[in-house]
């Protein structure tokens, strides 16, 4: 199960030359996982192959078109549990801690809450923890997943393998107030603007005094409810 996710991060980065050449050692990677079902290898060599096809620019368009310009398809996972709230930036300490603590260390330019990052840490970990972990967000999974088949995306492919890796299913009223959320106009630039001026991401607060472990990660992936910034609340969890 390691190697797939870290063959599924690879596949839910920006696609470049790099990726498309690599697409056959992937598959090989994913076809020699024994711990992975029939559903997922197929789901994920399906990804793969569309990859493989497709003319590198347009490749780089699409995804951009859905991840870089559309909010509600983030691949950062605390924008959909947090968005603009300052508990965002508690989430993002405690989530690094995480990553301290196991030696993974990420460099100072990412956000640990990239999904494809996120997905590398898990396949340094024993496959049952990183199914447990990665159960923890399976409610936003399969929200994406859900936006993502609407599309009629490809990708939406490995999100539906994620879930079936994932240890768990997602809390129905959880994934009912994310796909509650209004889907953006990746065309409308303005509104897009209006976004990430709004939501800039402070480090700090709640670093100190809590280590950050499973069960805090828990907490911070079942934050669904989206809170507007409280002064008050500034160094709070």
């Amino acid at each position: 199960m390691n190697r797939t996710l870290k063959v599924i991060s690879l596949l839910l980065s920006y696609p470049t030359q790099e990726l498309a050449d690599a697409i056959p050692e992937l598959k090989a990677a994913i076809e020699g996982d024994d711990g992975l079902g029939e559903r997922e290898t197929l789901l994920l060599n399906r990804l793969c192959d569309d990859i493989a096809e497709r003319d590198l620019y347009d490749l780089q368009e699409r995804y951009v078109h859905l991840f870089d310009r559309t909010r509600t398809l983030s691949l950062h996972l605390f924008e959909h549990v947090h968005g603009e709230s300052r508990d965002r930036g508690g989430a993002m300490v405690d989530l690094m801690e995480m990553y301290g603590k196991a030696g993974f260390d990420i460099g100072v330019k990412e956000l640990p809450d990239y999904l494809p990052l996120f997905l590398e840490f898990l396949s340094t970990k024993p496959a049952p923890e990183a199914a447990e972990l990665l159960g923890q967000t399976v409610h936003i999974l399969a929200a994406l997943r859900e936006r993502l088949k609407k599309r009629k995306s490809i990708y939406a492919n490995a999100f539906a393998a994620l879930e079936l890796i994932a240890a768990g299913k997602p809390d129905r009223a959880l994934l009912k107030d994310l796909l509650d959320e209004p889907l953006d106009d990746p065309d409308d630039l303005e509104a897009l603007d209006r976004v990430w001026e709004e939501e800039v991401v402070t480090f700090g607060g709640n670093a100190g005094e809590n280590a950050c472990g499973p069960d805090r990660l828990r907490t911070q992936m079942r934050a669904a409810a989206r809170k507007a910034p409280d002064p008050s609340h500034a160094n709070s969890a």
